[in-house]
């Protein structure tokens, strides 16, 4: 059950009750692609830097260890030893993403593994399928990312697509609720699969976006996501669309922003009325030695912070800035120790759900708008 607590213009403060915990909203979460997060975390580093979501990737786990595997130690937070939500991202961003290596068609896609290069398909069927055996609590329709630029003839015959698997996707959840139900003789084999969340699609055309966002608002799902943004067009065209397409899906309903993304970007879809977001990057650029703060972010290769006593960020109260200097992670980043990956991606996690805690509070007060304002000013130094 997701519930609206507040709201501050159209962004809102929301709940979403599942029978994995209760996700409180606006929200990170946090990308564990094959079921950890790169830069060497573990279930209890997520639960220190205040993450409420993992997302695991379909494509990837299906690929290795395989979702048998997983289904049978007992589903992906028992074999990650994570006791919070997970959503499962459908593989088809990573499908398509492959290029070359896949051919799509109505049925779905036929791919080439880019680990063996085994043949495989995904259709909407089987990534349910997948999904379900994984355990997640929240589940993503298979659809197609279009690249961009995409021509409009493309994308309109590509969001067509989306919809016609979206359809797939539903029916087949809920035939896999449905047997669920029924009596099993192997314990703990058939499982419900999560909440089913539908991807709204169509680049940067807006009347598309918003013909395909009143199209699935049509369709009985548990959540509502935007797909194909942030991937290569500038954030200017990423906030029209959102200002296009996001009222005309269901408010009372989670909005995923897919993807995305820089601290900035979150605060901007957040006074849009989104509520949900992923995104590698606090990972990614801790691993290489970039991390956020208050104060904007620091590249800590620079020279500049060789003998700097500081904390990473001085209104930061993660493990990583109560114990150790900017001096002492980035020597541990030029003598090439593991460590100052780890403490850097610790705290890039911690500043990207505090700044979600934060933006909650804020809206339950009623001064988001002053809120934003004064964070923005800060990440600008």
């Amino acid at each position: 059950m997701y519930k609206i607590s507040a709201t501050d213009g159209l962004a809102k403060r929301a709940t979403l009750h599942t029978p994995h915990g209760v996700i409180d909203t606006p929200v990170f979460m946090n990308v564990a692609t094959a079921a950890a997060i790169k830069g060497g975390l573990s279930a209890a580093d997520l639960r220190a830097a205040g993450c409420i979501v993992a997302l695991c990737n379909t494509y990837h786990l299906h690929l290795r260890p395989g979702e048998d595997v997983i289904r049978d130690m007992g589903g992906l937070r028992k074999f990650m030893a994570w006791d919070g939500p997970v959503l499962t991202d459908s593989g088809g961003f990573q499908v398509f993403s492959l290029g070359a290596l896949r051919k799509i068609k109505e049925e779905g896609v036929y791919f080439a593994s880019h680990i063996d290069g085994r043949k495989i398909f995904m259709g909407p069927e089987e990534s349910m399928d997948i999904q379900a055996a994984l355990g997640a609590t929240i589940v993503m329709a298979f659809d197609e990312c279009p690249p961009f630029p995409a021509t409009r003839e493309y994308m309109r015959d590509s969001v067509a697509r989306t919809t016609r698997w979206l359809l797939r996707s539903k029916e087949r959840i809920d035939r896999l609720r449905e047997n669920a139900l029924l009596p099993t003789c192997v314990p703990g084999v058939r499982r419900a699969p999560g909440a089913l969340f539908g991807i709204n699609q169509g680049g940067v055309f807006a009347d598309m976006r918003v013909e395909h966002a009143k199209e699935i608002a049509q369709i009985d799902l548990d959540g509502y996501a935007l797909g194909g943004l942030a991937v290569g067009e500038p954030a200017e065209e990423m906030y029209r669309i959102l200002d296009a397409t996001v009222p005309h899906l269901p408010r009372n309903k989670p909005t995923y922003l897919m993807g995305v993304g820089t601290p900035e970007n979150l605060l901007e879809a957040i006074e849009r009325g989104v509520d949900f977001f992923d995104c590698v990057l606090p990972a990614r650029n801790g691993r290489h030695g970039h991390v956020f703060t208050s104060q904007g972010k620091l590249n800590l290769f620079n020279a500049r912070f060789a003998r700097d006593e500081s904390p990473l960020d001085p209104n930061c109260a993660c493990e990583v800035c109560r114990t150790h200097t900017r001096a002492y992670i980035r020597h541990l980043f030029k003598a090439k120790e593991i460590l100052g990956m780890r403490l850097a991606v610790m705290h890039n996690l911690f500043f990207y759900n505090n700044l979600m805690r934060e933006c909650r509070e804020a809206i339950g007060e009623g001064r988001f708008a002053a809120f934003k304002r004064e964070r923005l000013e800060g990440f600008r130094g």
